[in-house]
């Protein structure tokens, strides 16, 4: 398990090294937004709040720092004006795309470390790990406590 457990340090390490790109435009909790947005396109401001696992007060109060500083829009539902609905803007898909951009490059960098069989070796654990936990793991809100 010590590996794994490293291994997770590494990728945890890209992920938080990733935001660097964006020389503090965001913070973390914001930029989980925009990239749970990213994925989910306009959406209830509801279904935001359940996939980042948080309270849509909360929610709120990060998409208004997030609307201000024009990353994310917010409006309503046609015919329902009490239904809050946010997206991205153009400024915050390109965030999403920096960062994503500079993850990939790195990641890249460092399998590159590896000899070619290593390589696959480690693609195929990882995508066997991938499919162990089960669609949208990482993704969407889940108990935190394993069943």
């Amino acid at each position: 398990m010590g590996v794994l457990q490293a291994a997770t340090r590494v990728l945890a390490g890209v992920a938080l090294r990733s935001l660097d790109v964006l020389d503090g435009a965001v913070t973390l909790p914001q930029f989980r937004m925009l990239a749970v947005l990213s994925g989910l396109g306009r959406a209830r401001c509801v279904r935001v709040a359940r996939a980042l696992g948080l309270e849509a007060s909360t929610v709120t109060r990060l998409a208004g720092r997030l609307v201000a500083a024009g990353h994310v829009t917010s409006g309503s539902e046609p015919g329902h004006r009490g239904v809050v609905t946010l997206g991205l803007t153009a400024s915050g898909q390109h965030l999403v795309s920096q960062v994503a951009a500079w993850r990939q490059q790195e990641l890249g960098r460092i399998i590159q470390q590896l000899p070619p069989a290593g390589r696959m070796q480690v693609t195929t654990a990882l995508r066997q790990l991938v499919e162990a936990a089960g669609e949208g793991y990482g993704t969407i809100s889940r108990s935190l406590v394993p069943v």
